[in-house]
C-alpha cells in the first residue's frame, strides 16, 4: 500500500522533531474467541522541536473512529490514509495525542495474531513487532530511535493469562490487566500475549537480587514441555551474560512463551521472549535440535542487553543487534560453566557459516553494514549475511583485539548507552579505546564491503618431503553478476593447523600457528627441514570468515581419512570446504556423494550428520547431471536404509538415518518398509514411529502416489493438532495427481484464506524433487500471479509464495530467460527484485554443478 513504506529520510527528519515520552495503550481483547477486530486506544505524550510543524504517526487498522490532538478533534477521514495519520500545526514543546481505532488480528503472524487451537477450541493471540508491525495494534511512531515508556491496560476474557513487558497484575473485577509502564523502549519489541495458556513458573538469583522466571506454552502442549531443561540454559546465560557483560539483566521479569504459528526462531520482546513452539518437542529429535533450540533461547537473551537495553538507531544496523546475538550465544553454549555444547563452535561452522557463504555468493550480496533505504529493505535482510557473516567477522574481531579487551569494550558501551540508541561507530570505538587497535579500516573491510575471499595453501617441498616454502594466498573473487560493489582482499587472522596421523591411524592436531593473513600472498613461519603433515588446515578454530580451499595432498589425504580426524571441528571445516565446492562446480557431485558415504557413518557429530543428509540429498536433486541423477539417488537410499539398519538402537543417529530414509525411498520394496513401519508389521529394533516420525513416513508415502486422501485424513484423525492440521496439508498437496497441485495452487495462490503455517505447508508439500513433469506447467502460472500475490498480501505471505514457488526445480536456460522477462517486464520493487534475482541465482548454479558432474562423468 502506499504510504505504509517507511523511508530512512523520514525517519531521520522525524527524530530530529520528535522527542516521544509515554504511551498509554488500551485495549479491548473481549472478542477475541470470536476474532474480527478489537478496540485500540492510544494516547501519546511527545514533544516537538517547532512551533506548527507537521508529521506523522504510524497505524495499520480498518478503522479510525476519533483523533484529538492537543485537546482538538481532528477529521478521522480527512487526516488517516494508508497506514499513516498526519498530524499538522504541532506546539512546540508537550503535545497530546488520543487516537482510537479498530485494529484487526491477523492469521499472518504479524501484529497481533489469533490462533485456534484445535484440541481445545479456544483462541491464543501474541504479538510480532518486528520490524514495523506494532502499529497494527496501537498508533506509534514506529522507528526504533525514537524510545518511549509504554503503560498496557488490557481486558481479556475471563480465566486469560495476559502477559507483557512488565509484571502482569491481577485483573480486576472486570477482566481488565493494568500494566506497568516499561523503561524506555523502542516499540517493536514491546509485546502483548494473552490466552488461556499453562505456565511453569522459577526464578533466577544473583547477588542478592531475585528475577522472577517463567514458561508458557499452550495447554495442548504441556505434557511436552521440559521446563527444567529450559530454565538451566536460562540461568547458564543469565550468569554468562551478566558476567561478560559486567550489566545486570535490565528488566523486572524474564518470559519465555512458544506460540504457535510463529514466523522466525523468536523474537526478543523486552522480558517477554516469543518462541516457536516446534521447540516444545512432541516427539524424539536428535541432540542437534536441542542444542539449536538452547542457542536460539540464548540468542534472544543476549538481546535484552543488545538490541533492547541499547538499540540501533535505524536498521541498517540490524546486523549488530543480530551478529551479536549470534555470536554471544554460541561463545556462551562453548564455554559456560555445565553447557552440554561446548563443539557448539562446530555447529556454527557447519551450519551459520555454510549460510553465509551461501548468501555471500548471491546478486543480493550486499556489506554487512548494509544500505537500508526503508522498510522494504529491511524487510528482506534477515539473512545469511546479517546474522551468520557478520557473527564470524564478530568472532574474528574477537581473535582480533583480544576476548578480555572485546569484552571490556562491551561493558563500556552498556554502561554509556543504557536505555538510549546507538551506531557502529559507538560500538567500535568503545573497543579502539580498550584495544588500542584502530578499528577503521578493519570496519571498511570487513563491514563495508560486500563478497568472500577464498584462502588457498602454497606448498613446496624437496626430495625428501621437507618443506622449503609455505604461504597462504588470498584471492577476491568477482561479485556474482548484478551485485553492487568490488572485490576486495581483506586482513584475516586465522589459525594454520597440521595434522598427522596417530599410531591409532587418527588425524590429530601436531601443531598450530596463528597469524595476520593480508594482501594477496603472506609467508607461513614453519621451521626449515620440517617434513610436511598430511593435511594443512587452513583457518583452523575457524577464526575468520573465508572459503579454504586445501592442497592437493591435503586433499587427497582428507578424501579418503576425513572421518579420522579426531576433534569435530577440522571435520566440519573440511566437509564444509567440499561442499563449496560441490557447490561452485570444483567437485563433481557424484565425488561429493562417494566422499560423505565414505566418511558419514563414522562422523560422530549429529549436527554435522544431519547437515550432510541435507546436502547430499541437495546436491542429487539439483547438482547431480540429470543423465546420472536416478542411480546417484538409488544409491544414496541404499546406503540411508543400510545406515539405518546398523545404527545403534535408539540412537539419535538412528533416528536421523530414519529420517534421511524417509526424504528418499523410491523403490517399491522401499516404500513398502515404510508402510510396515507405520503399521507395526515389521520394526526396526530401537526406532521409536512416533507422530512426527510417522508424519515423515506419510508425507514420502503421499509425495510418490501410495497414500490417499483417505489415508491422510485417517492419519489426521490420530493427531487432531495444530502440527497434525500441518503435516496433513502438506501431505495432500505432495500427492503426484494434477487434481492436488491445482488444488494447493488454488489455495495458496488464488486465495488467500490459509493462516501463515498452514500456507507454509501446502508450498512446501507442492514442491517435490520427482514431480518435476507435473509441474512444469506452474513455470508459467507463477511468474504471471507473483506480482499481484506481492501487491496484494501481506509481507509475510507474500514472501512465502515469492520464494516458495519460484521453479527451483526447472533447471534450464528457458527458466533462466523467463526469470530475466518477468524482471525486465514486471518492474518489481526492490525488495521482490531482490528475492527474484536470489531465486534465479540457484538455477544458474545448479546449471554450472551438473555440467561439472557431467564432465566428471566423461573423465
Amino acid at each position: 500500500m502506499p504510504g505504509t513504506n517507511l523511508t530512512r529520510d523520514e525517519a531521520q527528519q522525524r527524530a530530529r522533531l520528535l522527542s516521544v515520552d509515554s504511551y498509554e495503550i488500551d485495549l479491548d481483547l473481549g472478542g477475541a474467541q470470536e476474532g474480527g477486530t478489537f478496540a485500540s486506544v492510544t494516547t501519546v505524550v511527545f514533544d516537538s522541536a517547532e512551533d506548527g510543524a507537521d508529521t506523522f504517526i504510524d497505524l495499520v487498522a480498518p478503522a479510525v473512529r476519533e483523533v484529538v490532538l492537543n485537546g482538538a478533534a481532528l477529521d478521522a477521514g480527512e487526516v488517516f490514509e494508508d497506514s499513516r495519520i498526519a498530524l499538522r500545526g504541532l506546539r512546540q514543546g508537550r503535545n497530546e495525542l488520543r487516537v482510537v481505532a479498530d485494529c484487526a488480528y491477523t492469521n499472518t503472524g504479524e501484529g497481533l495474531h489469533r490462533f485456534v487451537d484445535p484440541v481445545d477450541q479456544q483462541a491464543y493471540l501474541y504479538t510480532q513487532f518486528e520490524v514495523a508491525d506494532s502499529r497494527r495494534v496501537f498508533a506509534v511512531f514506529e522507528q526504533p530511535d525514537l524510545k518511549a515508556t509504554f503503560r498496557f491496560t488490557v481486558r481479556a476474557p475471563e480465566g486469560w493469562t495476559v502477559i507483557s513487558n512488565s509484571p502482569t497484575p491481577e485483573a480486576d473485577g472486570e477482566g481488565v490487566h493494568r500494566f506497568e509502564a516499561t523503561p524506555r523502549i523502542s516499540s517493536y519489541i514491546t509485546a502483548l500475549i494473552a490466552g488461556p495458556y499453562h505456565g511453569v513458573h522459577s526464578t533466577y538469583e544473583k547477588d542478592g537480587r531475585t528475577v522472577p522466571l517463567a514458561i508458557y506454552c499452550r495447554p495442548s502442549l504441556a505434557e511436552f514441555l521440559d521446563a527444567d531443561a529450559i530454565f538451566d540454559v536460562t540461568r547458564q546465560g543469565f550468569d554468562w551474560f551478566q558476567e561478560k557483560f559486567d550489566h545486570a539483566y535490565p528488566f523486572a521479569k524474564y518470559d519465555q512463551l512458544f506460540v504457535p504459528e510463529f514466523n522466525a526462531g523468536a523474537m526478543e520482546n523486552a522480558g517477554a521472549v516469543t518462541i516457536r513452539d516446534q521447540y516444545v518437542f512432541r516427539s524424539k529429535v536428535t541432540d542437534a535440535a536441542y542444542e539449536r533450540r538452547a542457542e536460539t533461547i540464548l540468542h534472544e537473551l543476549a538481546h535484552m542487553w543488545f538490541g533492547d537495553l541499547v538499540t540501533m538507531e535505524w536498521w541498517n544496523d540490524l546486523w549488530l543487534n543480530e551478529s551479536f546475538a549470534t555470536y554471544t550465544s554460541v561463545a556462551c553454549q562453548a564455554a559456560a560453566p555445565g553447557s552440554r555444547w561446548p563443539h557448539s563452535w562446530t555447529t556454527f561452522a557447519n551450519s551459520e557459516k555454510t549460510w553465509a557463504y551461501r548468501q555471500d555468493q548471491l546478486p543480493s550480496t550486499h556489506p554487512i553494514m548494509a544500505e537500508i533505504r526503508d522498510l522494504d529493505d529491511v524487510l528482506v535482510n534477515f539473512d545469511g549475511i546479517t546474522y551468520a557473516k557478520g557473527a564470524s567477522v564478530l568472532k574474528q574481531l574477537v581473535a582480533y583485539v583480544g576476548e578480555d579487551e572485546f569484552f571490556s569494550g562491551v561493558q563500556a558501551y552498556f554502561k554509556a548507552h543504557a536505555f538510549g540508541n546507538t551506531r557502529l561507530a559507538d560500538l567500535l570505538g568503545a573497543l579502539e579505546r580498550t584495544s588500542g587497535r584502530d578499528l577503521k579500516a578493519w570496519s571498511k573491510a570487513w563491514l563495508e564491503t560486500a563478497g568472500i575471499n577464498v584462502l588457498r595453501p602454497e606448498i613446496e617441498t624437496d626430495a625428501s618431503g621437507a618443506v622449503t616454502s609455505f604461504a597462504v594466498r588470498q584471492e577476491a573473487p568477482a561479485l556474482p553478476e548484478g551485485a553492487k560493489g568490488e572485490p576486495v582482499l581483506r586482513p584475516h587472522r586465522i589459525a594454520v593447523g597440521l595434522y598427522d596421523f596417530d599410531g591409532d591411524g587418527a588425524l590429530v592436531r601436531t601443531d598450530r600457528v596463528e597469524l595476520d593473513v593480508d594482501g594477496e600472498r603472506t609467508e607461513v613461519p614453519f621451521p626449515a627441514g620440517r617434513a610436511r603433515p598430511a593435511v594443512i588446515l587452513l583457518n583452523d578454530d575457524d577464526l575468520s570468515y573465508a572459503k579454504v580451499r586445501l592442497d592437493e595432498e591435503s586433499l587427497r589425504v582428507v578424501t579418503e581419512h576425513l572421518a579420522d580426524f579426531t576433534e569435530s571441528l577440522p571435520r566440519a571445516l573440511c566437509w564444509a570446504s567440499a561442499w563449496d565446492m560441490t557447490r561452485d562446480g570444483e567437485l563433481a557431485t557424484r565425488d561429493y556423494l562417494k566422499l560423505v558415504l565414505s566418511g558419514v557413518g563414522k562422523e560422530s557429530d549429529i549436527g554435522v550428520v544431519q547437515s550432510l543428509h541435507r546436502q547430499a540429498k541437495l546436491a542429487l536433486d539439483q547438482y547431480a547431471a540429470p543423465s546420472w541423477r536416478e542411480a546417484g539417488l538409488s544409491q544414496w537410499t541404499e546406503a540411508t536404509l543400510a545406515h539405518l539398519r546398523a545404527a545403534e538402537p535408539g540412537s539419535d543417529h538412528q533416528l536421523a538415518w530414519a529420517r534421511a530414509f524417509a526424504a528418499t525411498a523410491r523403490t517399491p520394496q522401499q516404500l513398502r518398509l515404510l508402510r510396515a513401519l507405520l503399521d507395526g508389521t515389521e520394526t526396526i529394533g530401537g526406532l521409536a514411529v512416533d507422530t512426527e516420525l510417522r508424519w515423515a513416513f506419510v508425507q514420502r508415502l503421499a509425495a510418490t502416489g501410495d497414500f490417499d486422501e483417505d489415508e491422510i485424513d485417517t492419519e489426521y484423525q490420530r493427531d487432531r493438532t495444530a502440527a497434525g492440521e500441518r503435516h496433513a496439508a502438506a501431505a495432500r498437496s505432495a500427492r503426484p495427481t494434477a487434481e492436488a497441485k491445482a488444488e494447493a495452487w488454488e489455495s495458496v495462490v488464488e486465495g488467500d484464506k490459509l493462516p501463515n503455517a498452514v500456507q507454509e505447508a501446502v508450498i512446501a508439500g507442492f514442491v517435490q524433487t520427482d514431480q518435476r513433469e507435473l509441474l512444469t506447467p506452474y513455470t508459467e502460472k507463477y511468474f504471471a500471479a507473483v506480482a499481484d500475490v506481492w501487491d496484494t498480501r501481506s509481507h509475510e505471505m507474500a514472501q512465502q509464495v515469492a520464494i516458495g514457488l519460484y521453479p527451483a526445480l526447472q533447471v534450464s536456460q528457458e527458466t533462466l530467460d523467463a526469470t530475466d522477462a518477468w524482471l525486465e517486464g514486471a518492474g518489481p520493487n526492490a525488495a521482490l527484485r531482490r528475492l527474484m534475482t536470489e531465486s534465479r541465482s540457484g538455477i544458474a548454479r545448479a546449471l554450472n554443478a551438473r555440467r561439472a558432474d557431467e564432465s566428471a562423468a566423461q573423465a
